[in-house]
């Protein structure tokens, strides 16, 4: 129940059932996510140690608050972790994967030049941020980075709540990752590294809402 308690508590911040910097108690929390409080309280200490919220004694839970703190935090680990693994990726990833994501990448942003966001679209956007990047650690066949890095993607949702999607948006981030993918592509690996921290800096700007 612990872990049912874990995804139910996540997944009541990202559809904003839970609002993000919220102070509330164990019981209300409890009531939102369907989760009777003692499975709930194992699952506030492992998301406590992850830095998703606060525990305060006798008064109340209260949840992170995206910021340019959480921000930096959040892509100096990325950056950190992601330079190492792109150059591998550059160097031995699969070139049948790397064609199909650019495949995927250049459909989507057409479907962006009429100007209109679906659903669809959106999905399939947050797809391929997941679908590159995770292929990109996977490059380094270390198990316990897979593992942090799956638990540092909670944070990205919680910094893209917020966000707001425009083609023009959409399609710089493609065209990032595209810069990423063409050099891998290449085997470049000096090259793949400068993109992706191109990539990078660029999404700081855009979730601090500066481009």
């Amino acid at each position: 129940m612990s872990d049912v308690a874990y995804d139910r508590i996540l997944e009541g911040l990202f559809d904003r059932r839970v609002p993000v910097g919220a102070f509330i108690s164990q019981n209300e929390l409890s009531a939102i996510v369907n989760v009777p409080v003692a499975p709930l309280r194992d699952a506030l200490r492992m998301l406590e140690a992850e830095g998703i919220l606060t525990i305060h004694p006798r008064s109340g839970i209260q949840f992170v608050r995206p910021g340019m703190e959480l921000t930096r935090s959040t892509y100096q680990f990325r950056i950190i972790i992601e330079r190492a693994a792109v150059r591998v990726f550059a160097e031995e990833g699969d070139e049948h994967l790397m064609a199909m994501l650019e495949v995927r990448h250049s459909r989507l942003a057409r479907a962006t030049e009429k100007g209109i966001l679906t659903s669809e679209m959106l999905e399939e956007l947050d797809a391929l941020e997941i679908e590159l990047h995770s292929s990109i650690i996977r490059a380094l066949r270390n198990p316990l980075i897979e593992t942090t890095y799956r638990r540092m993607h909670n944070y990205l949702r919680l910094l893209r709540l917020d966000r707001k999607l425009t083609p023009p948006i959409i399609r710089r981030t493609i065209g990032e990752h595209l810069d990423i993918l063409e050099a891998c592509s290449k085997r470049n690996a000096d090259a793949a590294e400068a993109a992706l921290v191109a990539h990078f800096q660029a999404a700081v700007q855009r979730n601090l809402g500066l481009i």
